[in-house]
């Protein structure tokens, strides 16, 4: 049951990024170049799913998991060099490329060269993570 639900829920997500055009890198580099030509289409996209998680996520707290005994939530709150540097090199690479690893998993059923390099890179970027994770403290 749970592999079945994280299935539909992918196909949900995956169908949400491509109607709102989050799967197109050209709209999200023109929604980032705020100084430019903004295209502020995904302005809306965002703030909508803020409002929405503003709104039903204290009542989702409330509920037992259909396919699991609790939620699993984020319990570190602290600010580290980790933290800092991976969301300043995923802030880099999501403003250079325009796609972020959810639409780039979702690209790669286009098969186009772009989505499969963008996609190996994200995977060789984690397996060098493993690597030197350690020496970053």
């Amino acid at each position: 049951m749970k592999i079945l639900i994280a299935i539909i829920s992918g196909i949900i997500f995956s169908v949400g990024l491509v109607v709102s055009g989050m799967v197109n890198p050209n709209k999200v580099i023109g929604f980032l170049d705020i100084l430019g030509d903004w295209d502020y289409a995904l302005a809306f996209v965002m703030g909508g799913a803020v409002i929405v998680n503003l709104i039903l996520f204290p009542f989702i707290l409330k509920k037992k998991p259909l396919c699991d005994n609790q939620h699993y939530l984020p319990t570190n709150k602290d600010v580290n060099k980790k933290l800092i540097i991976g969301s300043a090199l995923f802030g880099i690479g999501w403003g250079l490329v325009g796609i972020c690893p959810g639409p780039g998993i979702v690209n790669l059923v286009t098969l186009e060269t772009k989505a499969l390099v963008f996609v190996g890179a994200m995977i060789s970027g984690m397996f060098v993570f493993r690597l030197v994770e350690g020496k970053l403290k």
